[in-house]
């Protein structure tokens, strides 16, 4: 089933057909299809999958709103979202995957529940994979400018006596952890998307942490899309921010780089 919202008036409009031609001229779209994430699965274990069902989707949605920007949310998203580039023939810049925008709000709350703040005023992100390869950039994780690493040079490590880390490990089993309960995962994600779309449709240039595409960046070779800070705009991703990543993160964002390229390689995508 395929759905396009039409705003009249500040009223939302649904829409829905079973016909591709429902989304035309659309200037944005949420490709939420795919399989179900079984109990225990892991995201990457889904991908030859979904990635037959999008060789379907994709072309389809190009061929009836070619100016649209994409947002990919199916699981593994960041290899979804190459899969999606791949097909749609779109430039990089209107290809986004939903990446890590929720894990970071995760981490924030966490984190912020932890030092007994409110959750605005704790900043940090979860860059990389969407997924088990996820990065914690605990060299950017402050509170209004006070960095933990200063304070605790051992965060997020094996020899951090507060076990900080448990904060990421805790945000990676979330996803399982709701799939287990309830069998699936969507007003969380489906909050998160909506902050995406928000960002795009109005314009705001707000930071986000989606998936895009990061070849040249930190010396990654690879054709790989991997969530980093991006500003999103009217014309999809404006740019990506540069950060300044310690030796040991710009490693595990190339340690998600190689888990990628690891399923992407052998892909039958086109």
């Amino acid at each position: 089933m395929y759905y396009k919202q039409i705003n009249i008036s500040k009223m939302s409009k649904i829409v829905a057909d079973k016909d591709y031609l429902v989304t035309a001229n659309s200037r944005i779209i949420v490709v939420t299809a795919g399989v179900r994430q079984q109990r225990g699965e892991s995201r990457l274990n889904l991908v030859q999958r979904n990635a037959n069902i999008f060789k379907h989707i994709i072309p389809q949605i190009v061929k009836y709103s070619p100016d649209c920007t994409l947002i990919v949310v199916s699981n593994p998203v960041d290899v979804l979202i190459y899969v999606t580039w791949k097909l749609s023939g779109l430039p990089k810049h209107r290809v986004i995957g939903s990446g890590t925008n929720l894990d970071s709000a995760r981490f924030c709350h966490i984190m912020a529940e932890k030092l007994g703040i409110h959750s605005s005023s704790f900043n940090g992100y979860i860059l990389g994979e969407h997924g088990d390869s996820s990065v914690p950039v605990w060299s950017e994780a402050n509170v209004t400018e006070v960095s933990l690493q200063k304070l605790n040079p051992d965060i997020g490590t094996d020899k951090d006596a507060e076990n900080w880390k448990e904060a990421h490990k805790m945000v990676v089993d979330s996803a399982y952890e709701v799939i287990k309960l309830k069998g699936y995962t969507n007003w969380a994600i489906g909050l998160s998307v909506a902050d995406l779309t928000e960002s795009l449709v109005k314009n705001l240039s707000r930071v986000h942490p989606v998936s895009t595409m990061v070849k040249g960046m930190y010396g990654i070779s690879e054709e790989v899309y991997l969530s980093l800070p991006c500003v999103l705009n009217s014309s999809g991703v404006g740019s990506v921010i540069n950060m300044t990543l310690t030796d040991e993160e710009i490693a595990q964002l190339k340690k998600s780089t190689d888990t990628l390229w690891g399923i992407q390689k052998d892909l039958k995508v086109l």
